[in-house]
């Protein structure tokens, strides 16, 4: 009865005009950033997060347009998969399995329908999941105490690789460069200045949302002027839509299976929307066996990863809004967004912003009706979107970010930092080092400190603290087992991933 109190509370907020505008604007730029390949939702997220700031929206209003946008570029990423055979992140690999065999077969237009009705499918299951499992997770939450939030933020690092990282020490790696960089600026216990150099602009610390820009949108403008200008390939023509009730009413159960894996997926810290779409479609394979004709342009093939990895971007947004700790990339950045506007992600959120945090969950509702009602009508507008090449609208989006930190500061110091994030994460990228670690490190690292001073002011110096309690004992076994999983089972899902993207190319 109290989450239903919640929920008219946030559709409150949700369906106020300004919000439903934005909210409306974020589910179309989403839309268009998911259907370009290699931007992806992350990148969308960080490249639109100036912007918020620079129209001066308030938190709820921000969150939902950033949190449409998260959600239309999940939806877009199957369309440059189906038309292309080119995804447009990696969660969307999967649906160029069946997805592309089916646009060659003449198709294009019902694949298309099918993948945004399952999009819309997984997204709903996840989304009520979020309303029922959130505030469950949230008041579980506040019996934590400082040890064991500690043990919460290495289980948050323990699994950021997921099982299907490429290389934990790499993923680890980038995790210490984070920390390493959060530590920078004026320690607030002390007074003394840490690796600042003398320089006025570090004493404040770096700012998330200029590491964010650099190292998303600067680093992917240079990665793509190396890898990526001049490359193109042919477009499938999409037919009339020929779509009936009957096809539909076939994918169905199979939606369903996809929306609540994936949301499982989600909510796993360091699983996210790749897993979710992997596991989805190679259970309804299994599931199906012979009857089905996976590979070849089977609609469930289709249907069963957009369900997967959509049920996923919302399940991320679970632990995100709950302990504080981000379930994805994407929600990492969101994580950045929230801190920003002096919001502490966490438990008492649902108390202290209860209006924020209902008021994007209704708006996600809200969203996957809109997304549904521009996917499917105006997917010839995407289309011909996307056959403008990247070349040129990578870096009109870049400059948007530019434009949009500048006016946040108007310091040319800042631009000149986000530059070096850019260079710094085009290296990273280079090396195979994944960013979203060095975010996360970056985000969590001054709560994770203050939460260890605060165990070891209690404890009077005694580590035993950290694992004292019933509930830390388990969150470290979790950590150890969440470090070690991506080292047993990573290699065979990894090889079993790769094996299905050698059939996607």
């Amino acid at each position: 009865m109290e989450t239903l109190h919640y929920l008219s509370l946030g559709f409150g907020v949700a369906l106020q005009p300004e919000n439903l505008m934005f909210a409306l604007m974020g589910c179309f730029i989403g839309t268009l950033i998911g259907a370009l390949p290699g931007l992806g939702p992350a990148n969308g997220v960080a490249i639109l997060i100036p912007l918020a700031f620079t129209l001066g929206l308030k938190p709820e209003t921000a969150l939902i347009m950033l949190t449409a946008v998260y959600a239309g570029a999940m939806y877009g990423g199957r369309i440059s998969s189906i038309l292309l055979n080119i995804p447009g992140d990696e969660p969307a690999m999967m649906t160029c399995l069946d997805g592309y065999p089916m646009a060659r077969q003449g198709k294009a237009a019902e694949a298309l329908a099918i993948s945004a009705i399952a999009s819309f499918m997984g997204s709903l299951i996840a989304t009520i999941g979020l309303i029922l499992l959130a505030p469950l997770l949230a008041r579980f939450a506040l019996t934590f105490g400082p040890a064991e939030y500690f043990a919460l933020f290495v289980l948050a690092f323990a699994t950021l690789g997921g099982i299907t990282g490429k290389n934990p020490m790499k993923t680890l790696m980038a995790a210490a460069i984070g920390l390493i960089i959060a530590t920078v600026g004026i320690d607030l216990s002390t007074g003394t200045q840490r690796y600042t150099f003398g320089v006025l602009e570090l004493y404040e610390g770096v700012d998330f949302i200029i590491a964010i820009v650099g190292l998303f949108a600067v680093s992917e403008l240079l990665f793509f002027i190396e890898e990526k200008a001049g490359a193109g390939r042919e477009m499938i023509k999409v037919n009339p839509l020929k779509l009936k009730w009957r096809e539909i009413a076939s994918i169905f159960p199979t939606t369903v299976r996809g929306g609540v894996l994936g949301f499982i997926a989600g909510v796993l810290p360091g699983a996210g929307a790749s897993l979710g779409s992997f596991i989805s479609y190679t259970l309804e394979k299994k599931i199906l066996g012979k009857k089905g004709y996976f590979g070849e342009g089977d609609p469930r093939g289709v249907a069963a990863p957009e369900a997967g990895n959509n049920g996923a971007s919302s399940g991320a947004l679970v632990p995100m809004l709950t302990l504080g700790v981000p379930g994805s990339g994407t929600t990492a950045v969101l994580l950045a967004m929230l801190v920003s506007l002096n919001i502490t992600p966490g438990p008492l959120m649902f108390t202290q912003n209860a209006d924020l945090v209902w008021g994007v969950i209704a708006a996600l509702l809200v969203g996957n009706f809109m997304l549904l009602l521009l996917n499917i009508p105006l997917v010839g507008v995407f289309v011909k979107i996307l056959s403008v090449p990247p070349m040129y609208l990578l870096p009109i989006v870049t400059m948007v970010a530019v434009v949009g930190i500048y006016s946040i500061s108007h310091s040319t110091f800042d631009l000149y930092f986000m530059i070096a994030f850019g260079v710094g994460g085009y290296i990273l990228r280079k090396l195979e080092i994944p960013l979203v670690p060095v975010i996360l490190g970056l985000l969590l690292g001054p709560e994770m400190e203050k939460n260890l001073r605060h165990a070891m002011q209690i404890s009077d110096g005694d580590w035993s603290i950290l694992w004292s309690s019933g509930l830390s004992i388990g969150l470290w076994a979790v950590a150890i087992i969440g470090l070690l999983l991506p080292v047993v089972v990573g290699p065979i899902l990894r090889r079993r991933m790769q094996a299905a993207k050698a059939k996607v190319g």
